[in-house]
């Protein structure tokens, strides 16, 4: 099709003349949709509307009369129609009930429009009429049932989400949307075991196909996690291409005085990451440095976006940016160095950063692991989390910060507090909590907790409130193992200030294994309760042992599962022994490395410093991804789960076994990167 200059009276001339070739049912549907497509061209949507009405009035018996109803409807949803473009879809329908497109399409204009429940009956019309097995109907049924899944996850009805999805995968065991869609909704709802395989699905099958974040709350297995995630790079984000734009020189900065950071996130509202970083936006020295921020999530505007707006040089919402348009974005501010604070995480924009509009690329804070990327050259992290002998778990170079956690010293606490009846706790039991999200509970742990309870006459344990069947499962399991199900109270989500005062209510936060609390962590020794962890070996489940080393209390680090049950009985049996703790807490909380904000942001510019030094001396590590199928192959043989009750050289032993298997089967290449003899 050629390309016309944009002018009205051209739009105009064609408009006329195809006008009057509808009313002489002289446009065959072809020729309409592709003048339609000039008139879009021309910049003249709302003539291509008119066309198309004018056409099907004129052309009534056409056989084709659906497909120009069909089309009809995507220009009125494009110009906000959405009524006409629902009433345009029906009718294409009721001429054509085979054409699954015009389902799909509905039930999307019902849902843009918050009828979910009208939206879910199209698809589920759609699903039962597909009498047909064949490509196409297969491929319709796929689609809509992934749109049903997320549908129904979004209005609470998670067991007809998992059907769903189900469904989708028995189709095709290949949909690693679906499958990661599926695992995530089974593991928040505590449905154990959270991966199980079926006739059309092998449990290999499910955890190939699981996201790396899901994957850090299933496994405490570093060295098969940096596999998956070199995997799910390649096969879901896509391997970097070349950009649509020119890169950048090593001379560009050197003509200014600050360096250009770039945040990348869609998190910079009230969320986890939003709540931690305000501070350090806030602290950063613009004498030395510029901070931009791209933001790529929920269109809503809050507090805390509002500060982070504030505290910026630049802020740039790219939700309206494609990928390739974002990473032009990012270039043409001529940043530095970007930080990647989403990682494999919900809206992260992966596809615009292994465009590579920054000549540094940065993975912190977003993601608890590896990207396993060939474009993210650094991680930040601290000693604790990562030691030296643990750096062979990360494609990236790992730099270290004093305390990897940031934190927010300016936090709202909301100066009413809640009483342990409000809240549904007994007056005088000694209260157990985790307020992390449910997706994070185990088995195991939650088997360590009930046997913890068990020891302790009266206590309770107060987690995060999940669904009301969530709730249930939670309950009926602890009265299974013997445990009173009231001893198990849920806490309501609230807005954060409120969250922070509830914590005056418990005596001691008990730590979640593989994904522990971070920020959750934080919040907990910000209002002065300690918290008990047991760490591991991933990142994720390191991460709160730093915390709380970082404030003082290492101590409360466990050596083994023994020791984190002995002493949560101990303290739940005599509180006073938490007495000490919690005076540190409350007498260190301004000076404890924890909460020393402006000490981290010295030590993260210097970091910055020094990434820029390395790329100008043309010494920018490489990311280390050799070997990676090998270890994503062992991994999925492995029980993952249980992988968190070795110790290191138990852990060592395994896969170093696995690779001389493997060895003795295909001789592998001597550099292979863990414990091959």
């Amino acid at each position: 099709m050629v390309t016309l200059p944009i002018g009205s009276e051209i739009a105009a001339n064609l408009f006329s003349q195809s006008i009057v070739a509808a009313r002489t049912r002289q446009l065959p549907i072809g020729e309409l949709l592709d003048r339609a497509e000039k008139l879009k061209a021309l910049g003249q949507r709302g003539l291509a509307v008119e066309l198309y009405k004018g056409w099907i009035a004129f052309n009534s018996d056409n056989n084709a009369l659906y497909a120009a109803y069909f089309n009809f409807a995507v220009e009125l949803n494009e110009t906000s129609d959405r009524p006409g473009a629902i009433n345009a879809l029906r009718e294409c329908i009721r001429i054509k009930r085979d054409f699954y497109p015009a389902y799909i399409n509905l039930g999307r204009a019902l849902e843009d429009s918050g009828e979910i429940g009208q939206a879910v009956t199209q698809w589920m019309d759609l699903v039962v009429n597909l009498s047909a097995v064949n490509g196409e109907s297969v491929r319709h049924k796929i689609l809509v049932l992934k749109q049903l899944g997320r549908v129904l996850e979004s209005v609470c009805q998670d067991d007809q989400a998992e059907e769903a999805l189900k469904q989708c995968i028995e189709l095709d065991k290949g949909q690693i949307e679906a499958i990661q869609h599926w695992a995530a909704l089974r593991q928040r709802q505590c449905k154990w075991p959270v991966i199980f395989g079926w006739d059309y699905a092998t449990p290999r099958d499910l955890i190939a196909g699981m996201s790396p974040l899901s994957l850090a709350t299933y496994a405490d297995d570093p060295m098969f996690q940096l596999a998956h995630a070199n995997h799910y790079n390649k096969h879901f984000v896509g391997r970097s291409r070349a950009p649509t734009f020119k890169c950048r020189s090593q001379a560009t900065q050197s003509d200014r005085k600050k360096l250009r950071i770039g945040y990348l996130s869609s998190d910079l509202r009230e969320h986890a990451v939003g709540f931690a970083l305000t501070d350090v936006f806030e602290t950063h020295d613009r004498s030395k440095f510029e901070i931009f921020a791209y933001y790529c999530g929920i269109a809503r505007t809050d507090s805390t976006q509002a500060r982070i707006m504030s505290a910026v040089t630049k802020w740039t919402d790219i939700n309206g940016l494609n990928d390739d348009e974002a990473a032009q974005t990012i270039a043409g501010d001529e940043i530095d160095i970007l930080i990647d604070l989403n990682g494999y995480t919900k809206d992260a924009r992966t596809k615009v950063i292994a465009q590579k509009p920054a000549p540094v690329i940065v993975n912190w804070f977003g993601f608890p692991g590896s990207m396993g990327s060939t474009y993210h050259h650094y991680l930040i992290a601290d000693d604790y989390i990562v030691p030296p002998e643990y750096e062979v778990f990360f494609s990236e170079k790992v730099l270290r910060l004093p305390c990897y956690q940031p934190n927010d010293r300016k936090r709202v606490v909301s100066p009413t507090s809640l009483s342990r009846q409000d809240a549904g706790l007994p007056e005088n039991a000694f209260v157990y909590c985790c307020l992390n999200g449910t997706q994070k509970l185990t088995p195991r742990v939650f088997d360590r907790w009930i046997s913890i309870l068990g020891q302790v006459d009266g206590s309770v344990l107060w987690v995060l409130a999940g669904t009301a069947a969530t709730n249930d499962r939670l309950r009926l399991y602890a009265a299974q193992h013997g445990i009173a199900p009231e001893r198990i109270v849920f806490a309501d989500k609230t807005p954060n200030p409120e969250h922070l005062s509830r914590y005056s209510l418990a005596g001691l936060f008990l730590d979640n294994l593989p994904y522990g609390a971070h920020t959750t962590a934080a919040d907990a020794l910000w209002m002065g309760v300690p918290v008990l962890t047991l760490p591991g070996r991933s990142f994720a489940s390191r991460v709160c042992a730093s915390v709380v080393k970082a404030a003082g209390l290492q101590e409360m680090i466990c050596s083994s599962p023994e020791d984190y049950f002995a002493k949560a009985v101990s303290f739940g049996r005599n509180p006073q022994l938490l007495a000490a703790c919690k005076e540190r807490l409350a007498t260190q909380r301004q000076s404890c490395l924890l909460f020393d904000t402006p000490q981290l942001v010295r030590h993260l510019e210097e970091l910055y410093r020094q990434m820029w030094d390395d790329f100008e001396r043309g010494a920018l590590p490489a990311p280390d991804l050799s070997n990676l199928d090998i270890y994503h192959e062992i991994g999925l043989g492995l029980d993952l789960e249980s992988n968190e009750l070795l110790n290191d050289d138990a852990y060592h032993a395994l896969y170093k076994q696995k690779l001389n298997e493997l060895n003795s089967a295909c001789p592998l290449r001597r550099d292979v990167r863990l414990w091959q003899e």
